[in-house]
């Protein structure tokens, strides 16, 4: 007794490459969103060890250590709060913004200088814009195995007043790793030679705004010519917003809309900017 086999029309062959190609074009992003985290398993222990270990370094060295020395209650605002208190919202930022700055420098030179697999990505149904997109949430992965553990840190050394808003100061930390992250972003798929440009990044960028923004003492404690660098940095704007969810500081609806219309503003423009760069790069 024999059997037929049906094989596959031509149209029938047809339809299924094309609903296979679809696929790729409503999740590019996911695609590559994919790859770059899995590309960080290279490197797995050191984002494990430095989530755990750089909150515990800077709570004991600067929280805790520190605040043996500073008696006295940090006066921020209308309130008075312990320094561990004070100090605990902004380096939650602050690791949320150091992690870009690895992430989103080298690693994205590196997809279109040395490895090339943004145009390996770019050879497929998926578009430039999605690319972009995979690129950018990325970072936002190894960001939450930051700022999650941080808080629970911060949270176990009795440094969170009021549990019940106080997480939202986990989402303050991604706003400030995507309002930094993504015109550093963009900026890092305009480069296309390697000239020492991420260093001074750090030197001249990074640092000035971790010291000067209100991370280690209230803002209004500086003068006007110093002051301005916390006023136009994305981490002061997200540490605000953190001391408003972790004890409350009295700072208005009104300043409270400033700081996530700020942040949200850098994230789009710097999302866009990076859009249109990476187009053009990948159109070449």
């Amino acid at each position: 007794m024999s059997t037929t086999v049906q094989h596959p029309s031509l149209d029938e062959l047809r339809a299924e490459a094309i609903a296979a190609a679809r696929k790729p074009r409503a999740l590019g992003w996911y695609y590559v969103f994919e790859h770059m985290v899995r590309a960080m398993r290279a490197y797995g222990w050191t984002i494990v060890a430095s989530g755990l270990g750089q909150p515990l370094l800077y709570l004991f060295g600067l929280a805790l250590g520190l605040a043996a020395i500073i008696s006295a209650p940090v006066q921020d605002g209308d309130i008075a709060v312990r320094y561990l208190v004070f100090v605990a919202p902004a380096l939650i930022a602050s690791a949320a913004v150091a992690v870009v700055t690895e992430e989103m420098t080298y690693p994205v030179m590196s997809g279109f200088k040395w490895r090339r697999y943004f145009y390996g990505f770019s050879a497929s149904p998926i578009s430039s814009a999605q690319i972009a997109t995979g690129v950018a949430l990325a970072p936002m992965a190894r960001v939450l195995t930051a700022v999650v553990p941080y808080y629970v840190i911060v949270w176990l050394f009795g440094g969170v007043e009021t549990p019940v808003t106080g997480w939202l100061a986990i989402g303050a930390g991604v706003l400030a790793g995507l309002a930094f992250g993504l015109p550093l972003m963009a900026y890092a798929a305009s480069i296309e030679d390697d000239k020492g440009q991420f260093a001074l990044v750090q030197r001249f960028i990074f640092m000035p705004m971790f010291l000067f923004s209100g991370t280690f003492y209230p803002l209004s404690n500086l003068d006007w010519w110093l002051a301005w660098i916390g006023w136009i940095s994305p981490l002061w704007h997200a540490s605000e917003l953190g001391r408003m969810a972790m004890y409350g500081k009295p700072v208005g609806d009104g300043m409270m809309w400033i700081h996530l219309g700020y942040l949200v503003l850098l994230s789009a423009v710097g999302y866009l900017m990076a859009r249109r760069i990476f187009a053009r790069r990948l159109a070449k």
